[in-house]
């Protein structure tokens, strides 16, 4: 497999990451969003939502090695097993930057008003924002 079909096996990733991310929040919300009221747990809950955001922290800090771990091994014999040790610290680090949204989605039954469940929803997109593959990696 070519680098250039890596990248963009990559890119598909996130795309589809990013789908996964905000479909349970977009769906529950069009679904059960209007008829909930707002109850005791909506700020609890957007709060461990503002907190979840602190479990990509070291998710970014493995994925940000690997980066510079694949970019050392570009053109040796080493490429193609640190491509995929990338791909596997990104997975494990997309699962951190979607929980955000995903708590957003578990609020929505709770009745969490729609700017925090917004603000939650950017945050996820932002932290998978970061785990874009650079264009200096290829």
């Amino acid at each position: 497999m070519t680098r250039s079909e890596v990248r963009r096996r990559l890119a598909w990733a996130w795309w589809r990451q990013l789908a996964y991310t905000l479909a349970p929040l977009l769906a529950f919300n069009l679904l059960f969003g209007a008829d909930q009221q707002t109850g005791v747990l909506t700020m609890p809950l957007f709060i461990a939502g503002l907190a979840s955001m602190f479990v990509s922290l070291p998710l970014f800090g493995a994925y940000k090695r690997a980066l510079v771990t694949t970019e050392k091994a570009l053109d040796s014999d080493e490429e193609p097993a640190a491509w995929l040790e990338l791909a596997r610290c990104r997975r494990l680090a997309f699962l951190g930057a979607g929980l955000p949204a995903w708590i957003a989605a578990i609020a929505v039954f709770a009745g969490l008003e729609a700017i925090p469940l917004v603000l939650l929803a950017l945050s996820s997109v932002v932290l998978l924002y970061l785990y874009r593959i650079p264009r200096q990696l290829g």
